[in-house]
């Protein structure tokens, strides 16, 4: 990597212009940044290649001159960088949905060094084509927490109290951990996350129990909703309307 590059990924694309684009970049460094990619969409522009998402890169970014207050950074370089991913056809949605969690979760120009490589090694285990819900749920649960809206799974958030094993607690997005009788994740299930988490341990979170994974689903998926303002996510509307197509067929 050249001097003065750092690794990102492209989340997103817009037109700009007729020649060039808007890029939202997850960087390693800086975190998410919206970057002008000038003449990317001409002919011959060797970053048409390069700037593809899913796809790690190596880029150089500076501030305009003309305006040193502005949030949009210029693209100066960029090149592919080792250790990118092709995610199969049936993984895009999955891949696209991580996108859409980062562009609408972290501010931006906030670096968030361990969540980037949770990031990368999320789209590797993708990649491989086994079953998407570990690496889907741990990357939320990572997700969450490095953005500081995860509450403590070790304690019951109403009475700060230690989890005990063999009890039901449940996660509200209004709420946070609490004592709940019919949950299907008892304190010791909690507590396996909660000792992962701790210890960054992104595998470990991906390989839990199938009943884990099936009972966080619905309750990662209310928090995530609760702090993103919005019901509904644009990846998740198109898979459904998708699958309701080859349904008919």
């Amino acid at each position: 990597m050249k001097s003065g590059a750092q690794p990102a990924f492209v989340l997103h694309q817009w037109d700009w212009s007729e020649t060039s684009l808007i890029l939202e970049l997850f960087t390693r460094e800086q975190g998410r940044v919206a970057v002008v990619a000038k003449g990317a969409k001409r002919p011959y522009s060797q970053l048409r290649a390069v700037l593809l998402p899913f796809q790690r890169i190596a880029v150089t970014l500076s501030r305009p001159k003309a305006d040193e207050g502005s949030d949009i950074l210029t693209l100066r370089a960029a090149e592919y960088a080792a250790g990118g991913v092709v995610l199969p056809a049936p993984r895009l949605f999955a891949g696209f949905y991580l996108n859409e969690l980062l562009m609408k979760l972290l501010a931006r120009q906030d670096a968030h060094a361990l969540l980037f490589d949770a990031y990368a090694e999320t789209l590797h285990a993708l990649a491989l084509g086994g079953e998407e819900e570990g690496p889907l749920r741990a990357f939320e649960l990572l997700l969450l927490r490095e953005t500081g809206v995860l509450p403590d799974l070790a304690c019951d958030t109403a009475t700060q109290q230690p989890v005990h094993p063999g009890r039901g607690y449940q996660l509200r997005a209004e709420a946070g951990l609490v004592a709940f009788a019919d949950s299907a994740l008892d304190g010791g299930q909690w507590l396996a996350l909660q000792a992962a988490l701790d210890a960054d341990d992104l595998e470990g979170l991906r390989i839990s129990a199938p009943s884990v994974l099936a009972a966080l689903k619905p309750q990662l998926r209310s928090l995530l909703h609760y702090h993103l303002g919005s019901p509904h996510l644009r990846t998740r509307a198109a898979m459904l309307d998708v699958r309701r197509l080859l349904d008919k067929d």
